[in-house]
């Protein structure tokens, strides 16, 4: 398949550079510099990382949204009522509740 490519000079001059150190056309150089590429970018992206047994479960994970929003509503609560008790006190500073 013929296509037209730009180069920038920086990669003109790498095929360039295997094209003198292999004896290669242009068309090789180019051809071995995309299939090389691709090798090398297939290779870093299977990373294998580490997986651990983190035993069962302590609470229900079938409930874990309606848990996660209850915890969520709790803390909007203590928010609300620290709000409301700083308000108390900065407006009636002797009048704290007991």
């Amino acid at each position: 398949m013929r296509k037209t490519v730009t180069l920038d000079p920086d990669t003109e001059a790498l095929i360039r550079q295997m094209m003198r150190e292999h004896g290669w056309t242009f068309k090789q150089a180019v051809n071995t510099a995309i299939r090389q590429s691709s090798t090398a970018q297939g290779e870093s992206r299977s990373t294998i990382f580490p997986t651990y047994d983190m035993g069962l479960p302590l609470m229900p994970l079938d409930q874990a949204l309606r848990l996660a929003a209850d915890d969520e509503d709790q803390q909007r609560l203590r928010t609300l009522r620290a709000r409301q008790l700083a308000r108390r006190v900065a407006r009636k500073p002797n009048d704290l509740p007991r």
